[in-house]
């Protein structure tokens, strides 16, 4: 059997091979004449500079002049309009049974193919990483997203230059490059205006970006917003812009410009909207409009059970596909008070809003490329979500998702007055988990969970009028989200370099998927034919038709929840047949011991050859672990100006230590305010300034309370040295989220101080940056001020004193261990043992 397991990886490989030769270099046209274009053969990139074709003589008049040649794709080469929706279960859209209207994505099914079952990481930034690359999301440094990066080879969050993206292939063929929306890629380090700039998306192949850097973002005030490298905040003084709406916008101009005045050249645009990853930030408009349909007022089963139905009925199931038991350790609907069934139905039409919303935008575009006249020969490649429906809005929903990132749950009580305003500006909001696993049908799991199809199994829709005969189709054909580079470059006609600037590149791990697209192809066999996943210790390994999958050892959306320390023996395995089981209901691992021993061997084979180990199961590590960049091994942090938009790990960490921050300004005649520094904003951060002249300190912790020093007078004209000083409580067996004591000081006279009882554990609001004389994205108290709050005195010279910090290895270690032995004892049925404090839940 184990010979049978090592060919097939063989033949994958042989296919691989075969689909990725180079064609001859080809010129087209008069040689050196303006319009004469070379296609290279694309095996060395970028192209060398041919020959001079004309002549040179002492005089001009006996001379021949001769251009190079502008590089250019094949000829007929489409252009690629590459959409990635973000954290959409299978289940959400109408295109694969859900309730929420998908218009946009129908339509690119009803004119192309549907694929029921493409698959991603379970994770933002691996699917991400994986679909850019066309390489296994350990192989190019993201085993996990970038914020939990690891000093490991497959978890270190950079793109290695042996592995360049697509964009980067297309780009050096000819093609024009540009990225919209999400990009969970860059170093979290080198995420700040000071670069390096090498792992943006214009450093890896990219022309023109446009979108957010991080995880997610406001849509209503992005304060991770860039045009390329710049940042930018075009919602201030716009009431109503909603980055949805903008980054269509954008797109929409770039498309129009670059076809008119080039329109030669084919484009390769990425798009990825921020929806559906919280906040879920659709226009009133929209929400109104979900509200009227109604689709959620008989609670979550039955939403399901209509799903699955519906799923039946358009054939995106095998036929013998079993809608998977409701879990007991989800509510029922009937169980529900009246209060709390209105809350979670406003959470999840604002979610569905938020959908319809973003999809629309998406046919916006779409529509453009019709209007031009390019749809015919545009492949469109449409992959509802980079995971599954996502649980990080905890068990009741959140009006705040950083409560979630730092163990804090709001009770449904305590969520009613949010009702109102969820969806706004006003909330970072996020729905209950039942909704989440509705979302999923029929399938169990979620979002981070990479061993069931819950939270690795996306819809995907590809359409491409020129090509496709088969429209309306269906493909059940076995792949993932590493096949898109390969099915690109076959659709495109070049092969994988074997080398850009010099560097010999790393083989695709995928595999095309153009063998799908004749109407007699649907019924081929997959050319994929295994495929390993993990994250966070959670893991499965697929091999013609079967898969082996680790039991999660506790929800994704108990964060702080004990996991094994020993990830790699400490996890159960399950085993599925998915001819017979497809939608894995039916465990088979005590039935198939030895086939789950093979699968598992074949596990770790994968793993060892992409970069999978060491395995963690334990997040929390990795949001606390130490990373490169300008603010490693520092203590201290000097500003002698106005300065914006340094994200995190760029800029000095307040978290979890004592530390100081001396601003030393000038105030005019005039009096002054503003801002001198902050961090955060109106969901979790940091801020101290001048209000009507006086000196505050602001510390909003999850937005629940918001901690205040304030001198009683205003500064008079002149030059004033104010302190802030704060000292953490001692460490304790938990060595986050400690209390303490602060002290503000004006020109060596203490005027206020107080202690408080915890601060914000594990991070601040994401979105929002570093600043200096100024605020952007939104304020850390809406009572004082509104961003951008410009200071107007003049800022002499701003210092930040760290100490050192509480979450030192060793700690982490300590806590890692009280955290196993509580997941041994509650495994073993045992009493665990009293558990260290968590942060505070309320």
């Amino acid at each position: 059997m184990r010979g049978i397991f090592t060919t097939s990886l063989m033949v994958a490989g042989m296919v691989m091979s075969l689909s990725i030769a180079s064609p001859a270099q080809q010129l087209r046209g008069t040689p050196g004449s303006p319009d004469a274009v070379l296609t290279p053969d694309g095996s060395h990139l970028p192209a060398p500079t041919p020959p001079f074709s004309g002549s040179i003589m002492p005089n001009l008049v006996d001379s021949q002049p001769a251009w190079p040649p502008q590089i250019m794709p094949p000829q007929g080469a489409p252009n690629i309009l590459l959409i990635l929706t973000d954290d959409v279960g299978y289940a959400a859209p109408s295109t694969f049974g859900g309730v929420i209207p998908t218009p946009s994505l129908d339509a690119v099914a009803q004119t192309g193919l549907r694929f029921t079952q493409f698959h991603t990481t379970a994770l933002c930034s691996p699917t991400r990483a994986a679909l850019l690359t066309g390489r296994n999301h350990h192989n190019v440094g993201f085993g996990n997203i970038s914020e939990l990066s690891g000093g490991f080879p497959g978890y270190n969050s950079i793109i290695p230059p042996e592995a360049q993206t697509v964009a980067a292939t297309l780009q050096r063929n000819g093609y024009a490059t540009a990225w919209f929306g999400k990009n969970h890629n860059v170093p979290p380090w080198e995420a700040s205006a000071a670069g390096p700039f090498t792992n943006w998306p214009i450093g890896m192949g990219f022309d023109y970006f446009y979108g957010f850097i991080g995880g997610d973002t406001s849509q209503w005030q992005p304060g991770n917003l860039f045009r390329n490298t710049t940042p930018i905040h075009p919602y201030v003084g716009q009431p109503g812009f909603n980055l949805i709406t903008a980054m269509a916008d954008d797109a929409i101009a770039h498309i129009r410009t670059q076809t008119e005045i080039a329109p030669s050249r084919p484009w390769f645009v990425h798009y990825a909207p921020g929806g559906t990853h919280a906040p879920h930030h659709p226009t009133p408009e929209w929400i109104a409009r979900i509200e009227a349909m109604n689709l959620f007022n008989d609670g979550w089963e039955r939403l399901r059970e209509r799903i699955f139905a519906n799923q039946q009925r358009l054939g995106v199931l095998p036929a013998n596909a079993q809608l998977s038991p409701w879990p007991d350790f989800l509510p029922r609907w009937d169980s529900l008070s009246e209060a709390d069934k209105r809350l979670y139905i406003r959470q999840v039409n604002v979610y569905a809003a938020y959908l319809a919303y973003t999809d629309h935008e998406i046919g916006r575009v779409i529509a453009e490329v019709e209007r031009l006249g390019q749809r015919d020969n545009t492949l469109i490649i449409y992959i509802s979500g980079d995971n599954g429906s996502s649980a990080e809005g905890s068990m009741h929903g959140t009006p705040n998702e950083v409560m979630y990132f730092n163990g804090v749950a709001l009770t449904p009580e305590q969520q009613m007055p949010f009702i109102p305003v969820w969806g706004s500006d006003r909330t970072y909001n996020h729905m209950a988990v039942p909704w989440t696993w509705a979302f999923g049908t029929p399938y169990r799991w979620t979002k981070q969970v990479a061993s069931h199809f819950g939270g690795t199994r996306n819809g995907m829709a590809i359409s491409w009028p020129s090509r496709i005969t088969d429209r309306g189709g269906i493909r059940h054909q076995f792949h993932h989200v590493i096949d898109v580079v390969p099915t690109v470059l076959e659709a495109v006609g070049v092969p994988q370099p074997q080398q850009i600037n010099g560097i010999a590149q790393r083989p695709l791990d995928g595999v095309s998927m153009l063998y799908t697209l004749p109407r007699e192809a649907a019924a081929a066999p997959s050319r994929r034919t295994t495929q390993y996943f993990e994250i966070l210790g959670n893991r499965a390994i697929y091999h013609e038709g079967w898969i082996a999958s680790t039991t999660p050892p506790a929800p994704p959306w108990e964060g702080t929840a004990p996991r094994p320390e020993d990830a790699m023996n400490g996890f159960r395995w399950e085993l599925y047949n998915m001819n017979s089981d497809p939608s894995q209901v039916r465990d088979l691992a005590a039935q198939e011991p030895d086939r789950l021993r093979r699968m598992q061997d074949l596990f770790t084979m994968e793993a060892t050859r992409n970069q999978v180990f060491p395995l963690n199961a334990n997040g929390l590590s990795g949001m606390l672990v130490s990373r490169p960049g300008p603010a490693a091994g520092r203590r201290q942090f000097v500003y002698t100006g106005p300065s914006c938009c340094t994200q995190a790990n760029a800029a000095p960490s307040i978290l979890n230590r004592s530390f100081r921050i001396t601003a030393e300004i000038e105030v005019p005649q005039a009096g002054a305010q503003g801002m001198l520094v902050t961090q955060g904003g109106r969901f979790a951060g940091w801020g101290f300034y001048l209000r009507q002249g006086r000196p505050v300190f602001t510390m909003n912790l999850l937005g629940l309370e918001r901690a205040k020093w304030e001198a009683p007078d205003a500064l008079p004209p002149g030059r004033h040295t104010m302190v802030f000083d704060f000292s953490i409580d001692p460490q304790g067996a938990v060595p986050f989220g400690h209390g303490g004591s602060g002290t503000l000081s004006v020109n060596g006279q203490q005027v206020a101080q107080r202690s408080i009882p915890h601060t914000t554990p594990f991070t601040f609001a994401w979105d929002e940056t570093f600043d200096v004389g100024q605020d952007t994205g939104t304020p850390v108290d809406d009572r004082d001020y509104q961003v951008p709050f410009a200071f107007t005195g003049r800022i002499g010279r701003i210092t930040v004193d760290l100490g050192e910090s509480t979450v030192t290895p060793e700690a982490i270690r300590n806590f890692g261990v009280l955290m196993a032995e509580r997941a041994r004892a509650a495994a073993g049925g045992a009493q665990p043992a009293a558990a260290p404090a968590q942060p505070q839940r309320r």
